[in-house]
């Protein structure tokens, strides 16, 4: 008799730890799902913008075709991107085309000087900062979502119940880690 309720005991304990690591399981893909809609959230204000910015520098460089097709072109890619690989890929190449344009903007006095091209550029500024906020905040979620998953004992029921790791949101060429230096002075 006393060793069944042992055995019982010892079954009921695995049961609330195994339960227990399912729910913090779940809680931090949760938090990888929040996080990505914060980036999300982000992405679009930025989508939003790029026409503008697009605009205004198109009515000062007509002849700069190239970047202003680039930025078009990269927008719309990473809009239609479904999966964070692809749209991580996406938007470092919106990223470096963003750049290029804000760089064509240098030769333009006039458009540098422009009330309008100098509040979008101070919009994309902030758009940046909040996305570099958001990315910090889904890497780190991410990292504790995949300790967890990767760990023993609990990936045994990560395994068990098919949780998988989270791919980090990283800049893909290491020339392209550092910021660029863009000034409109």
């Amino acid at each position: 008799m006393g060793i069944t309720i042992a055995v019982i005991a010892v079954i009921a304990i695995a049961a609330l730890w195994a339960v227990s690591l399912y729910n913090r399981l779940v809680s931090r893909r949760n938090l990888v799902k929040e996080a990505w809609s914060g980036i999300d959230v982000s992405l679009k204000k930025r989508y939003d913008l790029i026409p503008n910015l697009v605009e205004t520098v198109k009515g000062y460089a007509a002849h700069e075709k190239t970047a202003l097709e680039n930025v078009t072109r990269y927008r719309t890619a990473s809009m239609q991107a479904n999966s964070p690989q692809d749209k991580i890929q996406a938007e470092n190449n919106l990223s470096r085309a963003l750049g290029s344009l804000i760089a064509v903007a240098e030769n333009y006095p006039d458009l540098k000087a422009s009330t309008n091209f100098l509040q979008l550029q101070d919009e994309l500024s902030a758009i940046e900062n909040n996305l570099e906020s958001a990315r910090r905040y889904y890497n780190g979620t991410v990292r504790e979502n995949n300790i967890l998953v990767e760990s023993f004992p609990s990936n045994i029921v990560a395994g068990m119940f098919g949780f998988k790791t989270s791919v980090f949101f990283e800049i893909d060429n290491p020339v392209h880690r550092e910021r660029p230096n863009v000034s409109f002075q």
